[in-house]
């Protein structure tokens, strides 16, 4: 009996970025381990600094904080932070009582400027269906439990309107600097699925 085909179909876009680079690695046109840390850096280190700056300013002005809460888009501009897929933001806070998680249902609209480059996970179906139908156990799958008695709001990005979790100051951490409070900062605290990292 024929076994069913289990790989990704041919059109997938995956297998033809790969077979682009397998091309253009092979005539001496990229080098693998550059595009790697090119694609490391925007995915890793400069979108979400970004994005952790902000937070970590929030943490420790209320008066941006508040601007923060009221208006995304202005307040992280303030940083210098804006442009495509950043235009029309929205950021919300995690409280003892509330944790927000960001899912684009339709696609994956991100916000580029403050995030950096999205995860393969955020892409993906499984994610996008799941974050609505059952945000607890997604959570729990990235490590994050929470009480029953904390409500989950899931928030669902689309190519108007982008959102931001300002995740919860973890205790412990009164005598930081900003800069200190921005390495607490992850990626994945600002999309709701893991939270800010304790000192």
């Amino acid at each position: 009996m024929p076994k069913p085909h289990q790989g990704p179909a041919e059109s997938d876009p995956a297998i033809r970025v790969r077979a682009l680079e397998a091309i253009l690695t092979e005539k001496g046109l990229i080098d693998p381990k550059a595009l790697d840390a090119l694609v490391d850096t925007y995915e890793s280190k400069v979108g979400p600094r970004n994005g952790a700056k902000v937070v970590a300013r929030a943490w420790v002005d209320p008066a941006y904080k508040q601007r923060l809460l009221s208006d995304a888009t202005a307040a992280i501009k303030e940083f210098g932070f804006s442009g495509l897929q950043g235009e029309d933001m929205v950021v919300v806070e995690n409280t003892p009582d509330v944790h927000n998680l960001v899912v684009c249902t339709l696609c994956s609209c991100y916000p580029w400027p403050t995030l950096g480059l999205p995860p393969v996970w955020y892409k993906s179906a499984p994610y996008r269906a799941r974050a609505v139908s059952d945000p607890r156990g997604v959570l729990k799958e990235f490590g994050t439990e929470l009480p029953e008695t904390v409500e989950v709001r899931t928030w669902d990005t689309t190519a108007e309107l982008r959102y931001l979790v300002l995740p919860e100051r973890p205790a412990g951490t009164d005598g930081m600097t900003e800069d200190q409070l921005a390495e607490l900062v992850t990626r994945d605290s600002m999309i709701g699925v893991t939270k800010a990292k304790a000192p």
